[in-house]
């Protein structure tokens, strides 16, 4: 599991100091503040790999650019080192020796690629074992996902989820098995469960695809399906093939299975209804027990997140020490990150206008504008003299002021309580 990050004059600041929390990390913050960078530079301290080939490559006028890092290992104890950019070679050099495994990794990227490391696959411990071909990782476009990962030497490592999830079905192999468990615990909701239907055709296409039951009754061919329903789907399919194939390859090489997992997600909500949102996180901290027959085995969330529902579903889930957040923020012209405590909102409202993504009410903008704009009113014309008589002009403002908050807001918003009682007494009186 991933302990810290210590970034120096490499990303958007010139010195990011983060620390993780054992379970679930949620990554918050406005668009373009590093947190994708964050999960790429995680990426890398676990596998020493990067994701789609995409480098962390410092600025010309950095000093000293170095990358710092601890995380803990599958025996007792933790790895701790640093990295220090050389500009010469454009690279970022580590101890020599095989380091330490930290488990499975797992990184789902926001436009449908994925990376796996397996330690059965990608690792080996001494120079001997070294010789035998092996990939670093497994990095899947989103193409790929679906129809296969083969080396340009022509090595097939996957035949990608429409192959492998009809030969499953058809084969009724254990994959398939697992395939359908983590597709009920990945579900949107009781009513409308993701349940595999019969491989189906599409048109003039002698292929056989994977389909989908839908509530209303119909396989609908997963290609067809919506844009989250793929994207869950593509998650499922790689955590079966990860998790069997790391067995079979455990098996072959006399290794033991990996006793923890880490879960490196960028915008876990992307293309989820709300309803889905609210389900997501508890279910990847349930999916691998479903998949693994392993009660609660250790899992590492890093998830960054724009979504307020991901942040209060996960308000039942929190415990003290294990689940924190991580936010990022513009102060001035520079990056900051901080801890933030876990601390529950009650609801979406409430974390919206927290600090976390600093709404000032969670309306609309004109919403907004019109509750401060009736706000500053209350306070400038002293509503509570009951006994005031306002002038032309006043009264003129505070009609204006309705207009709006009646073109805005609901009719069963609490505000109106407090506007009504004083807007009818300010323009009754003469």
């Amino acid at each position: 599991m991933l302990k810290n990050l210590d970034l120096k004059e490499i990303g958007p600041a010139a010195e990011l100091n983060l620390e993780f929390s054992p379970r679930l990390n949620f990554l918050t913050g406005d668009n373009g503040l590093g947190k994708s960078f964050v999960l790429d530079t995680a990426w890398w301290v676990l596998t020493r790999t990067w994701a789609r080939g995409i480098k962390a490559v410092p600025g010309d006028d950095a000093n000293k650019p170095s990358i710092g890092f601890s995380y803990t290992k599958s025996s007792n104890g933790s790895i701790t080192d640093t990295s220090a950019f050389i500009r010469r070679t454009q690279s970022w050099p580590l101890k020599k020796g095989r380091p330490a495994i930290p488990g499975v990794v797992i990184y789902a990227g926001v436009d449908g690629s994925f990376s796996v490391w397996d330690p059965a696959r990608n690792y080996w411990k001494n120079d001997e074992e070294g010789s035998v071909e092996r990939p670093k990782s497994f990095d899947f476009t989103p193409e790929q996902v679906w129809k296969g990962l083969v080396t340009p030497d022509g090595v097939t490592h996957c035949v990608g989820l429409i192959n492998d999830w009809v030969l499953w079905q058809r084969g009724q192999e254990p994959e398939f098995d697992s395939l359908t468990k983590v597709l009920e615990v990945l579900s949107p909701s009781e009513a409308e469960r993701l349940t595999p239907g019969k491989p189906t055709r599409i048109g003039e296409d002698a292929h056989y695809l994977p389909s989908l039951k839908m509530p209303y009754g119909q396989d609908v061919a997963l290609p067809l399906a919506s844009a989250g329903m793929r994207r869950v789907c593509a998650l499922a399919y790689l955590l079966v093939w990860t998790w069997h194939e790391h067995i079979k390859y455990s098996k072959k090489y006399g290794v033991k299975p990996a006793r923890e997992i880490v879960f490196l997600i960028d915008e876990i909500e992307c293309h989820l209804h709300p309803q889905w949102q609210r389900r997501i996180v508890p279910a990847l901290l349930k999916v691998m027990s479903e998949l693994t027959g392993i009660h609660k085995m250790p899992i590492q969330v890093i998830a960054a997140t724009h979504s307020p529902l991901v942040l209060a579903s996960a308000e039942p889930l929190y415990v003290l020490g294990k689940d924190g957040i991580i936010d990022f923020d513009l102060v001035g012209q520079n990056v900051e990150v901080k801890n933030l405590p876990f601390t529950r909102k009650g609801d979406v409202n409430g974390w919206l206008s927290s600090e976390i993504f600093n709404l000032q009410e969670p309306r609309s903008l004109e919403a907004e504008r019109a509750l401060t704009k009736a706000l500053t009113l209350l306070r400038n014309l002293n509503n509570s003299a009951h006994d005031k008589i306002f002038t032309r002009e006043e009264k003129d403002s505070i009609r204006d002021v309705d207009k709006e908050l009646r073109e805005s807001l609901s009719d069963v918003d609490r505000f109106w309580v407090r506007w009504s009682s004083f807007s009818d007494s300010a323009l009754r009186k003469k």
